[in-house]
């Protein structure tokens, strides 16, 4: 179970024990709709929207593990699976940042898809069973709640500004790698708006990438700036030599995608995200050239679901170049802009189709043979793993 690799790339996620033998679970799962919801998040889990100036001095990780280290918690994952030898039971461990007092916790989603039992584990080892509230598998994003006697005090997580964050500065990872509680790791932000591509699935996009070593087992753990505030769900890495450790790269979802889904998440529903249903490549100098386009810059569309929303609205995609060639071929359309928007670069459509809902209208801005026409698509929605 929990076994969703993606191309090289190895989730964060999950430490799977089962009978006597301890394995590394590999998978990863973001943008939200951004549309308002019925119940809002506790305001202990909101951030302020001032600038980072978290900087970074002597002696201060262990100051900042002290302050941190209560609001991240252990998932385990119970699940019970059917061999031909029999019924088997297996574990997989993860980690969570408790959002309030009322024992919410946000995680992967990875973490606890097909968990037939949940027990949440707090540093001085309380641990309590749980239920999944709400749920985004296309963006590896979970709400649980853990049901904790009155008497336990639990430490929310203060959320930051992912939007403030710059790439150099300084971070701490938390979570429980191989099953090893409380592990800190720091690092920096080594990058900004990194796309995590899946085969079948929705691409998770503008992820944080860091250097702050994490494993199987952070997964759904804080990455936190040095002014204590949640700036990353940690959720993948990425390592081509096919061993499921660390090597350097890793990846956590912005913590304002999660808080633009918190309000949904808490209110038990599960996310849809808007689709296009094309594949596409930034245009370059050397694409115009080579395509005689008749723009420098767009979006090609190189295939199209025929059966999907553009597809239906009559977008086209290249003309087959074969299996085996790698030429881009000819005879796509070339998008311009949607709506009122530009779309210099494919991630410039994407992250625009993110700020809608399934359902919705959008018009595109296409160039065809030399000629500018607008299409109109009403927009799917991406099918949840």
């Amino acid at each position: 179970m929990f076994n969703r690799i993606r191309a090289s790339r190895f989730p964060a996620g999950l430490v799977i024990v089962a009978l006597i033998a301890l394995f590394a679970s590999t998978m990863v799962a973001c943008s939200s709709d951004k549309s308002s919801a019925e119940q809002s998040p506790s305001p202990t889990a909101q951030s302020q929207s001032t600038p980072s100036t978290a900087t970074k001095d002597e002696g201060s990780v262990p100051d900042l593990y002290d302050s941190v280290r209560p609001s991240v918690v252990r998932i385990t994952s119970i699940s019970t699976t059917r061999t031909s030898f029999g019924t088997q039971q297996s574990e997989g461990l993860g980690s969570g940042i408790i959002l309030d007092t009322d024992g919410n916790i946000l995680t992967n989603y990875h973490v606890v898809e097909s968990a037939k039992e949940l027990v949440v584990t707090l540093g001085d080892e309380s641990s309590a069973s749980a239920q999944i509230v709400g749920t985004d598998p296309a963006g590896d994003l979970a709400v649980i709640k853990a049901d904790f006697p009155s008497d336990i005090s639990l430490s929310p997580a203060t959320l930051g500004d992912s939007d403030q964050i710059r790439v150099g500065e300084s971070v701490i990872a938390i979570g429980n790698p191989f099953g090893l509680d409380g592990t800190v790791t720091e690092g920096i932000i080594s990058g900004l708006d990194r796309t995590l591509a899946e085969q079948q699935n929705r691409p998770l996009r503008e992820l944080i990438q860091t250097d702050a070593a994490i494993n199987p087992g952070n997964s759904g753990g804080p990455l936190v700036d040095f002014s204590g505030e949640v700036i990353g769900i940690n959720t993948a890495i990425e390592n081509p030599s096919g061993a499921d450790v660390f090597s350097g790269i890793g990846y956590a979802i912005p913590i304002n995608a999660a808080k633009q889904e918190l309000s949904q998440l808490l209110a038990g529903k599960t996310i849809v995200h808007a689709r296009l249903g094309v594949s596409g490549q930034t245009i370059t100098p050397n694409l115009a050239k080579e395509l005689n386009l008749a723009v420098n810059e767009g979006v090609y569309v190189v295939q199209v679901d025929g059966s999907g929303p553009a597809g239906s609205a009559g977008v086209h995609g290249a003309e087959s170049a074969g299996q085996n060639t790698l030429t881009v071929a000819s005879g796509g359309d070339v998008i311009t802009g949607i709506d009122s928007a530009t779309t210099a670069k494919f991630d410039d459509l994407a992250t625009y189709i993110d700020t809608k809902q399934p359902g919705d209208k959008v018009t595109l801005h296409v160039v065809r043979d030399g000629n500018k026409m607008d299409i109109d698509v009403t927009l799917g929605e991406w099918p949840n793993p």
